[in-house]
């Protein structure tokens, strides 16, 4: 199902920003004009346990993967390399929204995002982001919203 699909089907309100190809929430911030702190870093990760997880902080944060395993409740959390986690998400970096994966994963969203009316995210391509709602990405993923960024 394409990200679109996924969105109309499950009712979310969402609208599509065009800009040039870019991997980076700096490039893409510098492309669009919108702030970086709204742009989010959407990290495919793995737990100790194997587990693929997502992690969803703010663009000019760093992720604090300490926290991020402590929401989790696992040990530890490492974030996967950018070739390994395509086949994982469904989308390539930079293009990874923050809900619609290909595999069914645990997402935690970075408290400090659900004080946003809306936010920026990969939108399925590297060629656009898609604004969102934080409570549709804490929903649809059943998301832990928890601070883990610095």
């Amino acid at each position: 199902m394409s990200l679109e699909a996924y969105l109309e089907e499950n009712g979310v309100w969402h609208r599509f920003v065009e800009k040039q190809e870019t991997v980076h929430t700096v490039d893409a911030s510098q492309a669009t004009g919108i702030d970086l702190h709204r742009i989010t870093k959407n990290l495919v990760s793995v737990t100790d346990t194997g587990e693929h997880v997502v992690l969803i902080v703010p663009g000019d944060r760093r992720v604090n993967l300490k926290e991020a395993a402590k929401a989790l409740g696992v040990k530890n959390v490492r974030l996967m390399p950018f070739d390994q986690s395509e086949p994982i998400s469904g989308y390539p970096p930079g293009g990874t929204p923050s809900l619609g994966y290909k595999t069914r994963m645990r997402v935690v969203l970075d408290k400090e995002l659900e004080g946003f009316p809306t936010f920026y995210c990969g939108g399925g391509s590297r060629d656009r982001l898609l604004e969102v709602k934080p409570a549709d990405v804490v929903r649809l993923n059943g998301a832990i919203v928890a601070p883990i960024s610095s």
